[in-house]
């Protein structure tokens, strides 16, 4: 059936659909939730989600997403520019910093390698990082990757990019979960997870 043919109710269950973790049962749930509840509702969720594409930019060094470029964390003078820990995604970099293991700055690859999902290195911000580091003020590359198959690919990936550089390249320590995300994770295992890091790449 085209989405032009499908009932309002049936739209938005295919839209939420749309969003990762959310399947047929949840997305009927959160539909019939949203048509019971209060208007009001409704229409903070509608205008919320306007907001968000509006006032939501990405920060043009780090790639974080934020109301303002360079975001806080850039522009923060306190942060040193020694560290540069290499996530993921801007989730992965939100558990980090609940975490408060972490008083550098980030570099966001945007992505990971996963050819089953399409997603090849094309997909991953290398050629700013390289140039970040080319910079000589990055003294250490913590990759943060996500302890899954496609993170540990990603990580080997970023660190023969990086091999010719002369920088250090550390990974991560495992209080995560193989197959287990940063956005999930609690903020102990994070902060144990950032101390733990080991040297990765050599």
């Amino acid at each position: 059936m085209s989405e032009a043919r499908l009932s309002p109710i049936e739209r938005l269950v295919t839209a939420l659909r749309r969003l990762p973790g959310i399947g047929e049962k949840s997305a009927t749930r959160l539909a019939y939730f949203v048509l019971t509840a209060s208007p009001a509702l409704a229409q903070e969720l509608g205008q919320a989600l306007l907001r968000l594409r509006e006032e939501v930019v990405v920060c043009a060094e780090c790639f974080n997403l934020t109301e303002r470029s360079p975001c806080p964390i850039c522009s923060d003078p306190s942060r040193t520019r020694a560290e540069l820990c290499v996530v993921e995604e801007p989730s992965d970099l939100v558990s980090i910093e609940k975490a408060g293991a972490f008083h550098g700055r980030y570099h966001v690859l945007g992505g990971r390698l996963a050819p089953l999902e399409g997603s090849g290195p094309e997909a991953l911000r290398i050629a700013p990082l390289l140039e970040r580091v080319r910079s000589g003020e990055v003294k250490e590359v913590i990759l943060a990757t996500n302890p899954s198959p496609e993170g540990e690919a990603t990580a080997l990936f970023v660190a023969e990019q990086l091999r010719s550089l002369g920088v250090p390249v550390t990974r991560i320590g495992y209080g995560m979960p193989m197959g287990g995300r940063l956005g999930y994770v609690d903020a102990v295992t994070v902060r144990k997870s950032m101390e733990n890091r080991r040297q990765f790449g050599t």
